[in-house]
Formats: structure tokens, C-alpha cells, sequence
């Protein structure tokens, strides 16, 4: 399951009103997908085998209004849509100029996706923006087991955004899954490809999707942190010194960060 602000696409949900401007101004073709992530959605739909049309579910707090315009953009940069899109009711009038608070919007969304697809895993992806980190925290902590991976992308430089990373490091780690905090969809396509969600090769086509971006900057080392579950700090299992040492640098590249057990849950290989 993804979220689809800056996440798919660049919206600027840290900045009201390019957010704003960008919701209801433009229009599909000047929509930006971030490099890489349509091969990456593609190999993730198609999974290990090349053939596997695995289900790709989407949330956003973006007005039902809006459908159309991200239909039309997914199908421009040959992302698949899957069966589910999922919006909510903005609910504005002229008395109520401003959008209904959505509680717990996409808890109740991914709650409800993990009961329907209640025999698949499941992978979430969202960005470090806002509220996702604290959302995909909570969800694995209520579904030890079927959240194999959770894919951050990271577009926040700000240094108190690392609270909610920890968080969801240490949820994740509980859990016996992965999380992986990326400056761009490369770092999730080697991983997803090591745990067997997509082929091996489907990682140079996200690459090759990634270098062809104009603006692509350049990537740094990525950082790894595997928590010792049987340690002295297992009911807490990392540090939140070691995901602000992996996280510090100059601030004008993104850094990258794997956490993962020593044992990396697997899916089974169709070859196998």
C-alpha cells in the first residue's frame, strides 16, 4: 500500500500552499512523478516471477475531486493504478472554506485493506513529510508479521522528523521487518529485490529510470543498523543517537537508511 504525495508524485505537502497550489491548479502533465518510481511500482506489481499482478493500493488525503487528474497521471508515467485508489470528502462549501479533518483516515484505510487481504503480506511506502512514519508505526505495531518491508521516501531535512523515525525503526524492528528511509526509489528497489519482492533484475530499470531524471543529485552511502533482538535494549531496540549519526550530513542530499533484523523476512522464490 502507498501513499501517493510525495511519495508517487511531488506535491510539496510540507508547504501549504504549493501544496494547495499543485492540488488544484495542475493538471496531470505538469504533475512530477520522482525518478525511478514507475519502474519501481511496475516490478513491485509484477513481483519475483514477472507475472504475478500482485494487488497496488493507494491512499491519499486528497479530495475525491482529484480522481480523474491522478488517474490520467498514472497512466502517463505507466504507474499501475491497481484495483483501489482511495480519496476522502473534502467536504467544502462556503461556510466551511476549509477541508473536514479526516481522523485517523489512513489507519482506518490500511486497517481495513489488511482485513480484506487478510492471507498477503504486505508492503507500505509513504514518505517523511508528515504523518506517515507515525501511521506505519502504529499499523505494524498491530500486525506483527504481516509487514514485511516499509519504505520511506525521504524528503524531510528537518531534524525533528528523526523522533518518528525512531519510532518506526524500533516498531519495525519488534516486528521482525525492514525499514528502509530512501533518498530515492533505487534504495527500495535493491531491497525489495534481496528480499525476493521483485526480480533482481527489475533493479536496473529503476536505475536507469532514476539516471534519465535531470535533476537527480547525486546519492549517498547508505547507512545500515541491525538491532540485536536478544541485546540489553531489545524491548527498545535502537538507539536514537544511531538514527541521527545515520541521518546527520551536509543536508543537500537525502541520506538513505536500512534497518533491518539479522534475518530478513523472505518471500518464497517461484523457482525455488
Amino acid at each position: 500500500m502507498s501513499d501517493i504525495d510525495d511519495t508517487v508524485m511531488r506535491t510539496g505537502v510540507a508547504n501549504k500552499l504549493k501544496m494547495l497550489w499543485r492540488l488544484f491548479v495542475e493538471d496531470a502533465e505538469s504533475r512530477v512523478a520522482f525518478p525511478g518510481v514507475a519502474a519501481l511500482y511496475r516490478a513491485l506489481h509484477a513481483g519475483a516471477g514477472g507475472t504475478e499482478g500482485n494487488p497496488m493500493l493507494y491512499v491519499s488525503r486528497a479530495p475525491w475531486g482529484l480522481y480523474e487528474m491522478l488517474s490520467e497521471f498514472f497512466q502517463r508515467h505507466g504507474i499501475p493504478a491497481g484495483p483501489v485508489l482511495f480519496l476522502r470528502e473534502w467536504g467544502l462549501s462556503w461556510t466551511h472554506p476549509l477541508p473536514r479533518r479526516a481522523t485517523d483516515h489512513k489507519q482506518a484505510l490500511i486497517r481495513h485493506m489488511l482485513d480484506l487481504y487478510r492471507d498477503l503480506p504486505f508492503v507500505l511506502i509513504g514518505d517523511s513529510g508528515q504523518h506517515d512514519p507515525e501511521v506505519y508505526a502504529q499499523i505494524v505495531e498491530e500486525n506483527p508479521g504481516r509487514v514485511l518491508a516499509v519504505y520511506i521516501r525521504n524528503v524531510s531535512r528537518n531534524a525533528t522528523r528523526i523522533e518518528e523515525i525512531v519510532r518506526l525503526a524500533d516498531a519495525v524492528a519488534r516486528a521482525g521487518s525492514s525499514l528502509v528511509l530512501a533518498a530515492d526509489s533505487v534504495a527500495m528497489a535493491e531491497h525489495a529485490a534481496a528480499i525476493g519482492l521483485i526480480a533482481p533484475e527489475a533493479v536496473a530499470g529503476v536505475a536507469d529510470e532514476h539516471a534519465a531524471d535531470a535533476e537527480t543529485g547525486p546519492r549517498r552511502e547508505t547507512a545500515r543498523i541491525t538491532p540485536d533482538p536478544a541485546g540489553p535494549a531489545a524491548g527498545d531496540p535502537i538507539a536514537p543517537e544511531a538514527i541521527a549519526d545515520a541521518l546527520s550530513g551536509d543536508g543537500m542530499v537525502p541520506a538513505t537508511l536500512v534497518v533491518e533484523p539479522p534475518n530478513p523476512a523472505t518471500l518464497p522464490r517461484l523457482d525455488a
